[in-house]
């Protein structure tokens, strides 16, 4: 990649000399950069054609009006002309359909404003036979305004029923509780209902009044970048700074999670550790006002957006950030906060010990495969894990689940390192590049950190590095992989494109940076985990079993296929697996929870096909209530608790203060941890495993 942006650096400049009133427009260079970007790096380029253009026509629509909301039929047919067009508009960076239907969508947002106050000036009539479908991808866009609008009557109608029904509940329970209540009639009912819904019309067009049109374009260039495939994605600035946050767990600023309704930034989080946390300066409820920077006149960010708000409150670490805030109880207060780093603490590996009759096993659960982009050497998932299962080892665990459900990936490097934690040396995952480049990563540290008995808890959800991980140990017969049929089946690497660094000179600020597929990685035994994933060696069901999750339900993905094996040797110390697999197997034939989850998933499934919402509210009620019963039946898997104890590992150090609420999320997990089916069958797998390891001891030592 070094050498393709060196390469790509130098060709753009020298292009951008010879021709500058191709870059007329900050829309037109990102048209031409991505293009070419994608071009030359992707793994898999697409030749951009007729066929592209239909694909992206249909994908933007669906993007900026998915629900048929506020395009008209004839907007469609008007945007049609350029349905194979889109092709050679992207070659050429021209952007009249952009600039069309930008232009629609905005006139229509503004039509719909004009009228959804009128639609719920006068109550709704709940006795009248009338329906709605949602079934958006099957339905044609609306012939009039008159068509819209009545579709937008029955949306608002949908909205204030259900809020109406949740109302006449909470009214009747509390009349059961105490005789003497008044229940409130209907129409009090209904009208605080159409209330409610007002109010979060108004926060939903008040978040659309705050797009862009560079929020918009950015909608454009995805559904262009997508039809690569699903992972190579255009961040604009402020979205590629979520991204470093996410992928690290940190950032620099005060510490708090803020909302923004009704033109006020409000806290609605104080982040442990970070400085208002520690300095105790604001709390949950309070409203910035202002924003100052030292030696500047403050900036009243009532008006702004949220994300253009944020940018102004973080700064490096160490500086000074001006707060005009207006307190819970009224009062309004001029507040100095220093910025520090904030770690995201639940985005971070922690782990428990669980305590059995027998022994003390351990379970490290991996949030992501976190990184700091720009110092690997800071925090990272690697160096966590690590620490981990030094800490489990002091309590001489006999087992360790390593717990990557809802994993989405990460680093890669950090997934190689941590796979070297559990075997002594030897290949971890084999990367096909851009061209047919091959090149085997491997493990080259002879120390093994945790060499006894393992499992890898999977699901839907695991996904990249989560997969590499599994995929490897189970090539290595180094661990159990227990979960889901298979894992997301994400079998690809990306690498961030700083677009700020292809070309020599730029007025136009922040490009922001693409995300593109440059890679695509293999198992050891040569196949790839794209599409198919891990299959577990042992498989839960569960409530999304049913459900279309996974790569293969994405649109555009690559396809599977397989190289080579890489040279390996299977763990010397391999257990009896075929002991703990057959013992497993006949606990969850006969465990009935599982087949009440089997049962859940089935008729998830068939709620999520039901388009169809009756109006009138006796019929909605009465479907209401039989989803009701027949979903406490599901109630009894919250009853389960596992006889096992779980202590927390706690990572502070001694003699510091652990934040109340970190203590008590911490409490909140170890008690799910208890009630968790899938950690207690695993724990029962580690017991198995044991009990072959000490059979395998006790044979050897009859031979001798």
């Amino acid at each position: 990649m070094r050498f393709f942006l060196t390469f790509l650096i130098v060709v753009l400049s020298i292009f951008g000399f010879k021709d500058k009133d191709l870059y007329s427009s900050k829309d037109k260079l990102l048209i031409e950069i991505i293009s070419y970007v994608i071009e030359k790096g992707h793994y898999d380029p697409r030749e951009i054609n007729d066929d592209f253009s239909e694909k992206v026509f249909n994908k933007y629509l669906e993007n900026i009006d998915g629900q048929h909301r506020f395009f008209l039929e004839s907007d469609i047919k008007n945007f049609a002309r350029f349905k194979f067009e889109i092709d050679d508009q992207i070659k050429n960076a021209d952007l009249e359909f952009f600039n069309l239907s930008y232009e629609v969508i905005l006139k229509r947002i503004d039509q719909v404003k004009s009228f959804y106050k009128e639609l719920l000036i006068t109550p709704f009539d709940f006795s009248k036979d009338e329906n709605i479908n949602l079934d958006y991808k099957n339905q044609s866009y609306y012939i009039s305004q008159v068509q819209l609008k009545k579709y937008w009557r029955s949306r608002l109608k949908l909205s204030t029923l259900d809020r109406f029904t949740t109302k006449k509940e909470e009214e009747n329970d509390k009349f059961k509780k105490d005789s003497l209540y008044q229940i409130k009639s209907d129409q009090i009912l209904e009208e605080e209902s159409r209330k409610i819904t007002l109010e979060n019309m108004n926060y939903f067009f008040q978040n659309y009044s705050e797009f862009t049109r560079k929020d918009w374009f950015s909608i454009y260039l995805n559904s262009i970048v997508e039809q690569f495939d699903p992972h190579t994605f255009y961040f604009a600035p402020s979205d590629k700074d979520r991204f470093d946050t996410s992928m690290s767990g940190k950032f620099e600023g005060i510490g708090a999670r803020l909302t923004k309704r009704n033109q006020e930034v409000k806290i609605v989080e104080i982040i442990s550790g970070g400085p208002l946390w520690k300095d105790k300066l604001l709390e949950v409820g309070d409203i910035i006002l202002k924003v100052g920077q030292k030696n500047e006149e403050p900036v009243d960010i009532s008006g702004m957006r949220l994300d253009d708000a944020v940018k102004l409150i973080k700064g490096p670490k160490g500086t000074e950030v001006f707060l005009t805030v207006k307190k819970i109880d009224g009062t309004i207060s001029l507040v100095t906060v220093v910025r520090d780093i904030v770690e995201l603490e639940e985005t971070y590996a922690k782990s428990s010990i669980i305590k059995t009759k027998e022994n003390f096993y351990g379970l490290i659960e991996l949030p992501k495969f976190y990184v700091d982009f720009k110092n690997y050497k800071e925090r990272n998932a690697a160096v966590d894990v690590k620490k981990e299962i030094n800490e489990l080892k002091k309590r001489n665990v006999k087992g360790i689940i390593l717990d990557l459900r809802n994993n989405g990936g990460g680093s890669l490097k950090a997934v190689v390192d941590m796979t070297g934690f559990f075997i002594k040396t030897g290949p971890v995952v084999q990367v096909k590049s851009t061209g047919g480049k091959k090149e085997i990563l491997s493990d080259f540290d002879a120390n093994v950190f945790w060499d006894g008995p393992l499992v890898v808890l999977v699901n839907e959800f695991s996904a990249s590095a989560s997969e590499i991980i599994a995929a490897a140990l189970q090539d290595y017969k180094r661990a159990i992989v227990i979960g889901s049929k298979q894992t997301f089946g994400k079998g690809t690497v990306q690498n961030m494109v700083d677009l700020n660094r292809i070309i020599s000179s730029n007025t136009y600020g922040d490009l922001g940076a693409l995300k593109v597929t440059t890679d695509k990685f293999y198992r050891i035994n040569g196949g790839s985990t794209q599409l198919e994933g891990v299959k577990s060696d042992i498989i839960f069901p569960n409530r999304y079993k049913y459900v279309e999750i996974g790569e293969k339900d994405q649109d555009n993905p690559l396809k599977w296929d397989k190289i080579s094996p890489a040279n390996y040797a299977t763990w010397e110390k391999a257990l009896n697996y075929d002991y703990s697999l057959k013992k497993s197997k006949e606990r969850l034939i006969n465990n009935y929870y599982f087949k009440l989850i089997d049962e859940q998933a089935k008729w998830i499934k068939k709620q999520q096909e039901n388009f169809s919402y009756s109006l009138n509210y006796e019929i909605y009620n009465l479907k209401r209530e039989e989803d009701n019963m027949y979903s406490k039946r599901f109630e009894q898997l919250k009853e389960y608790e596992s006889s096992y104890d779980f202590e927390w590992v706690n990572e502070f150090v001694i003699g510091d203060s652990i934040p109340t609420d970190l203590l008590e999320k911490r409490e909140r997990w170890q008690e799910s941890l208890k009630k968790d089916l899938y950690v207690s069958e695993a724990i029962e797998v580690l017991k198995d495993l044991n009990k072959s390891l000490s059979n395998s001891y006790k044979i050897a030592n009859n031979k001798k």
